[in-house]
């Protein structure tokens, strides 16, 4: 062998080795990378009628479903239906206070908030509130429960102990969800605005309007308590990561179609928002100032509001299964396909 052959032959093998090594750095990235999230399983709930939110009770290990004219029970144990809180009208959200036993639901028909015994499972309660209740929040630091109300564009303040109405406070946009520091400071998506307003949980003075520059139609709200981000999901796929304390847009990210919920697992890191096409976008914090999505877990179309479980880190999506669209006319130019009947399942997400 000649010297230049040798030259050649060496230069050959350690061209080799850095490409093996390059490939193998991007297998182990990626490997990294993939959370491993998937179905899990099929929890058959079955019935009529749609859906909203769902609310998730870590000391009990319950999962309170919103299903028409209903909240479902699920023990996320056994993975069974244990029971329903019933007679309920237009029922979209429900908020959980654990140190009163107590939940709020949002009765989006009716214009009130059902008071439920968390033990009994009974409506012990009504309370009247603005028009078209959906979205509440309960927040543990002023002892209050915030209704956000769709049609009035406000939100009604109730004392969670007293169980009465202590204000109102005029939002001038339509709510969606909502999200606490728990410091006394709350923040809430206004879906017709493309702005998230945030309001002292106490004097429930408005502090801050922070306009989703290209954002539209925010819905889903999570936070990061420990590092003050906020994540708001908007109906034009984009997620925006804004500083709790001044509103500064930090991130905004690519996410899946027909979004509506969203949340975050301090334990993990990572934000998962729900996006009714049938993905969730998985978004990891690799520091306060840097977001990365990391990852989009295939679920089942429909599936568009989340519920976490911070112990386990399981995530729960409720959805079913649709018949074809009926024909567009000129007065529903858009017509919705129509749940087929006990299709209605909750899917269990982990890794």
């Amino acid at each position: 062998m000649t010297k230049h052959s040798f030259s050649r032959t060496c230069l050959g093998l350690l061209s080799t080795a850095l490409i093996i090594g390059v490939l193998m750095s991007t297998v182990a990235l990626n490997a990294q990378t993939k959370t491993g999230y998937h179905v899990a399983k099929k929890i058959l709930v079955g019935g009529t009628g749609g859906w909203d939110y769902l609310a998730y009770d870590a000391p009990s290990h319950r999962l309170f479903v919103s299903h028409s004219d209903r909240f479902v029970v699920i023990n996320t144990d056994s993975e069974k239906v244990v029971g329903e809180i019933g007679n309920l009208e237009g029922v979209h959200g429900m908020a959980i206070a654990n140190e009163i036993n107590r939940g709020f639901i949002t009765n989006g028909t009716a214009a009130s908030v059902s008071v439920v015994d968390m033990k009994t499972l009974k409506v012990v309660n009504k309370i009247p509130v603005g028009k078209k209740p959906d979205a509440i929040l309960y927040d543990a630091f002023s002892n209050r429960v915030f209704v956000y109300n769709g049609q009035s564009n406000d939100v009604t303040v109730i004392d969670a102990r007293k169980e009465v109405v202590l204000s109102t406070l005029a939002l001038d946009g339509k709510p969606e969800f909502s999200a606490t520091d728990r410091k006394g400071h709350i923040f809430v998506n206004l879906e017709d605005k493309n702005e998230v307003v945030g309001f002292d949980a106490s004097t429930l003075k408005i502090f801050a309007r922070w306009p989703l520059k290209g954002g539209d139609e925010p819905t889903g709200l999570a936070i990061d308590v420990e590092h003050h981000r906020l994540f708001s999901v908007c109906h034009n796929k984009l997620l925006f990561v804004l500083d709790s304390d001044n509103g500064t847009i930090v991130a905004t990210l690519p996410i899946g179609a027909k979004v509506d919920g969203c949340t975050f697992d301090p334990g993990t890191g990572l934000v998962f928002t729900s996006n009714g096409e049938g993905t969730i976008t998985v978004v990891r914090e690799e520091s306060p100032s840097k977001f990365t999505v990391i990852e989009t877990v295939v679920t089942q179309p429909g599936a568009k509001t989340i519920a976490l479980d911070p112990e386990t880190h399981t995530l729960y999506l409720p959805t079913a299964d649709f018949g074809p669209a009926p024909t567009p006319t000129a007065e529903v130019p858009a017509p919705r396909a129509p749940i087929l009947p006990n299709t209605f399942v909750v899917l269990k997400v982990t890794k």
